[in-house]
């Protein structure tokens, strides 16, 4: 997976499980590899960046739950 697919994967996965949206990206990469979001486990960085832009397509409440 590119980083180009990376962030369309972070929204459908937190808007599928926002149970969770406070891992850190170290968790966050061994959920999306668990779940089958990703074939091999992305860098931390990049899944990092993919998941700060996708929490701000949620209202503020959302993210500060």
């Amino acid at each position: 997976m590119n980083a180009a697919q990376l962030l369309p994967a972070a929204r459908d996965f937190y808007s599928r499980h926002p149970e969770y949206r406070h891992l850190e990206p170290w968790e966050l990469a061994q959920v999306l590899w668990s779940l089958n979001y990703t074939n091999d486990l992305e860098s931390e960085g990049e899944i990092g960046a993919a998941s700060e832009v996708a929490r701000q397509d949620y209202p503020e409440w959302w993210r500060a739950a």
